[in-house]
C-alpha cells in the first residue's frame, strides 16, 4: 500500500484526507485548520478501516489522529452498547481525550461518555444506559462495569489503545487483554504509543491485523511511515 509523500502531508487539508464536512466544521470552530503530520499520515488509513500503529509522543496531535476516524466510523448505539472505544491509562487522560473529541462527536450527532475510577459509578451507569457511540475508558473501571452488566462490548467495531507504553508501565496490560477478549473479531484497532517494542509489540501482534505503522520521530514532527 502506498503512503503519502512528505510534500502531500505538508499540504493536505482535513478535507483532502477524507474528513466529513461536519467534522471539518467542528475542527474549524475549535480553530484547528491544518493537520499535524501524524494526523495527515494516519487519518486516511483510519477512515479506510485499517489497523494502525502510531509511534508518537504526547503533544503530537495523536488524539485527533485516532479520534477523527473513530468518530467518522461510529454507528448509532443501543443502550449499554457503545460502538467505539478508546482505552487510556489514567483518569486525567480520559478527561483530556473526551474534552478534545466531544465537540467532534456532537458534530456528527453522537454521544461521548467517560468511564474511570476514583468517582461514583452512578453518572457513568446513567450515561451508558442512555446509549453512547464513543466511550473513553480506563481498563479497570470498564471491567468493573462489564462485570456488573452495565456495559457490553459486542457492538464495538473500532477500538483505540492510547498511551500503550504507559499502560505497560502501570501494569495495566492484563486488564487491556481482558477488555479486548470481549470485543468481537473483525473490529478495527488503532494503537498509539511512545514505543512499539517489547510488551507493546506483543500487544500489537495479538490484536492488530497487518497494521500500517506511522511514526513521528521527534518534536520537530519528522514523520516516517512503514508497513
Amino acid at each position: 500500500m502506498q503512503s503519502p509523500s512528505t510534500d502531500e502531508v505538508d499540504t493536505a487539508t482535513f478535507a483532502d484526507l477524507g474528513v466529513s464536512d461536519d467534522i471539518v466544521a467542528a475542527l474549524t470552530k475549535k480553530g484547528i485548520v491544518d493537520p499535524f503530520p501524524i494526523q495527515a499520515m494516519t487519518i486516511p488509513d483510519g477512515l479506510a478501516g485499517l489497523d494502525v500503529c502510531g509511534k508518537a509522543q504526547t503533544g503530537s496531535g495523536k488524539t485527533l489522529a485516532f479520534g477523527i476516524p473513530l468518530i467518522e466510523r461510529a454507528a448509532p448505539a443501543k443502550k449499554n452498547r457503545p460502538t467505539t472505544l478508546v482505552l487510556v491509562p489514567s483518569r486525567e487522560l480520559c478527561v483530556q481525550v473526551a474534552r478534545e473529541l466531544t465537540p467532534l462527536a456532537h458534530g456528527r450527532g453522537y454521544r461521548l461518555a467517560t468511564v474511570y475510577g476514583g468517582v461514583s459509578m452512578g453518572r457513568q451507569i446513567q450515561d451508558l444506559e442512555a446509549g453512547v457511540e464513543v466511550l473513553v475508558a480506563t481498563p479497570g473501571r470498564l471491567i468493573d462495569l462489564m462485570e456488573r452488566g452495565n456495559v457490553f462490548l459486542s457492538d464495538v467495531t473500532a477500538v483505540v489503545i492510547d498511551e500503550a507504553d504507559q499502560m505497560a508501565d502501570m501494569g495495566f496490560l492484563p486488564q487491556v487483554h481482558r477488555v479486548m477478549r470481549d470485543i468481537e473479531r473483525g473490529h478495527q484497532t488503532m494503537l498509539f504509543s511512545a514505543t512499539l517494542d517489547g510488551a507493546i509489540a506483543s500487544l500489537i501482534n495479538s490484536y492488530l491485523s497487518d497494521p500500517i505503522r506511522h511514526e513521528v520521530e521527534s518534536s520537530d514532527d519528522l514523520v516516517d511511515t512503514q508497513e
